[in-house]
């Protein structure tokens, strides 16, 4: 029976397995898993691992399942369970338990013929332990550095998100997992190589495509529309062929969609009017997109040169709140949630279509279907043009750092007048003296990498919305006040900061307020007092961790403790003591006095925050903590507070 099948008779044939069963039992109770060789080392990072707590996480107390996807195994003649597929989540949710405290039986997961993987998940308590250094020292050579890296990352998400284990435990109980097993006797290596090839599992997005395409009146139109719309690399208008990208976005190609509605798009003859069913849609884009040559890859960039800062399906998300508004639903403050859940695409649009009225009457399906596509459209140019990406073509700054993550990008596409495109960074037309020019959006760059990296999991990327929002209906030959629309997003959160008038949060210091202050220092880079620190080679970076600068547990004796207290708190906790770093750097900076953070990791300081750069010039211990702390505490927020202007009472 095939994926769609099982979805249009809604049989449950798919064996379903408990993370924890209850306190005492989990999946690795009820087996053993291998890793064989042919799968790569675990390897998931902050991303991954946040994602998946807050997958948990956000499980609502009053529903009795919650799915996490599936694991695709083949029991071997010992009897283990070969995982071909799921392995990275397996091995996340094995930390995660023994981060929970909650026992699993010895090697009930284990990877073929990788020792140090093995050794560190045996020994896995022992060697998070704080005071084992021994332990970790003497067997540094058998350590697997990804799993223990991997576990700090899950101990420093649950505490940056404040979870409570208790409660989390609970959520975990209902988290299901879909146990697929492969046929005996298969080619296991040649499984693996083509499901992750070829194959791919059916998503959300496409259940979606199929049911609103069903609708359409122009369904080979809305096929090539949500097709070039789901492929998040690179630029929408490299997706359609040469006569469409001139029909849809203007001769330089770089032009907003202007229709309202689907029917109004006369560029191809629709070949079919007939009804297509689930099955079908799904079963083949080849049978339903007649009209498309094969103009429709990308011919011009041979490599992924841009990346998205999100997924389809949570770009969808971000779309269908925007259509609800600009569509004015009577209700729209009770159709979207303001959760922003991949895991609820299917749920957020069915609840839309079900109860969204205009004037007190639902919108046609049909009508829903090609309104919808068209603004899919418009916003996916808008957010390729005025939305940050990463890009990676000619960076010398991954070629001499080892960075894999690109740099940011905010860049526009346009065809030449010798029909040659190319990249420009995106210039904002302004009206200045009774004239329009193009600014370069700079400030925009440097403002959307600061919300990006400040909310770093795409489930409260609420930002990405608001601009949605306010570019759909723009003057785009007037962006006087994009910039303002920008850095009004941070302030508002910043402003929540500043109102409590408590600056001895430590580490439950919003990110947000650091990020925004060193793009507030990095905006004043041409001053006097900041010419000597370098600000224009500064970026910002996914900096995770909230560091002490004046350490809260002194490593020695050769320095004091700080452990001055006032009705705000502890002295160490203050603002002005703390700053942003990543969170390698953290386990690095240890519990070092404040010179010697400086002298032994100069370089990595001298390209970290524009705050902690500024807290560095400072070398006697004993003056920061006594004296210059609280001056720079001072300076940081007034700066923070005339930006917001908005000046609590400082008591």
């Amino acid at each position: 029976m095939s994926d769609v099948q099982r979805i249009e008779n809604k049989e449950k044939i798919i064996p379903e397995m408990c993370i924890l069963y209850d306190d005492k039992s989990t999946l690795f109770n009820k087996h053993d898993y291998i890793i064989p060789l042919y799968q790569r080392a675990f390897a998931w990072k902050d991303k991954e691992i946040s994602q998946l707590i807050d997958d948990i996480n956000d499980c609502e107390t009053n529903i009795s399942h919650y799915y996490l996807g599936s694991l695709i195994v083949s029991e071997n003649k010992n009897g283990k369970l070969e995982v071909i597929d799921g392995q990275q989540r397996l091995t996340a949710l094995y930390l995660l338990l023994n981060y929970l405290k909650i026992s699993t039986p010895p090697k009930s997961l284990s990877y073929e013929c990788r020792d140090n993987s093995n050794y560190t998940l045996e020994h896995l308590s022992g060697l998070l332990c704080e005071n084992n250094t021994e332990l970790r020292i003497n067997n540094f050579e058998k350590i697997e550095d990804c799993i223990l890296e991997g576990s700090r990352c899950i101990q420093s998400t649950m505490r940056d998100r404040k979870i409570n284990e208790c409660e989390f435990k609970e959520k975990l109980k209902k988290v299901r997992i879909y146990k697929i097993e492969v046929p005996k006797n298969t080619d296991l290596n040649r499984y693996f190589e083509i499901m992750n090839v070829r194959g791919e599992q059916l998503e959300q997005h496409d259940i979606l495509k199929a049911k609103l395409m069903r609708k359409s009146k122009k369904q080979s139109l809305f096929a090539m529309i949500w097709d070039a719309c789901s492929d998040m690399s690179g630029y929408v208008q490299m997706h359609f062929n040469t006569k469409n990208r001139e029909s849809l976005f203007g001769y330089d190609w770089n032009c907003a969609p202007s229709l309202k509605n689907l029917s109004e798009w006369n560029v191809d003859k629709e070949k079919s009017n007939s009804t297509l069913s689930l099955r079908n849609i799904l079963k083949s884009n080849k049978d339903i997109v007649k009209d498309l040559d094969e103009d429709y890859i990308d011919q011009f960039d041979n490599k992924i040169r841009f990346t998205s800062i999100m997924g389809f399906s949570y770009f969808l998300l971000h779309v269908l709140k925007v259509f609800v508004e600009k569509e004015k639903f009577d209700n729209d403050n009770d159709l979207i949630s303001e959760q922003i859940d991949d895991k609820k695409l299917l749920q957020s649009f069915e609840k839309v279509m079900r109860e969204g009225t205009i004037n007190g009457k639902t919108m046609n399906e049909s009508t829903f279907a090609d309104k919808f596509i068209v603004c899919l459209l418009k916003c996916r140019f808008l957010f390729d043009k005025y939305i940050i990406k990463r890009e990676y073509l000619n960076n010398a700054r991954e070629v001499e750092n080892g960075d894999d993550d690109g740099v940011w990008s905010l860049k526009e596409l346009i065809v030449s007048k010798g029909r040659k495109p190319y990249y420009a960074t995106t210039r904002l037309k302004k009206y200045i003296q009774g004239k329009t020019v193009e600014i370069k959006a700079e400030e925009n760059l440097m403002l959307q990498s600061c919300l990006r990296v400040s909310f770093p999991s795409q489930k409260v990327s609420h930002w990405v919305t608001k601009l949605l929002k306010w570019l759909y209906d723009a003057n785009y030959d007037d962006m006087t006040n994009f910039k303002d629309v920008t850095e009004q997003i941070a302030k508002e959160s910043v402003n929540q900061f500043l109102s409590k008038e408590n600056f001895r949060l430590g580490v439950e210091t919003p990110h947000l307020v650091f990020n925004y202050l060193d793009y507030l220092l990095w905006t004043k880079r041409g001053e006097a007092e900041y010419k000597n620190l370098n600000f224009t080679a500064f970026t910002f970076e996914f900096r995770n961790s909230v560091e002490h600068w004046y350490p809260q547990h002194p490593s020695d004796q050769s320095f004091t403790i700080w452990n001055e207290t006032d009705s705000l708190g502890k002295q160490v906790d203050r603002f002005g003591n703390l700053c942003l770093i990543q969170r390698n750097v953290n386990s690095k900076f240890s519990n070092l006095s404040p010179h010697s953070k400086y002298d032994t990791y100069r370089k990595m300081i001298e390209k970290g925050s524009l705050k902690l750069r500024i807290m560095s010039k400072t070398k006697n211990d004993a003056k920061w903590k006594d004296e210059i702390c609280e001056k720079h505490e001072e300076e940081m927020l007034k700066l923070l507070k005339n930006a917001c202007d908005s000046i609590p009472n400082m008591g």
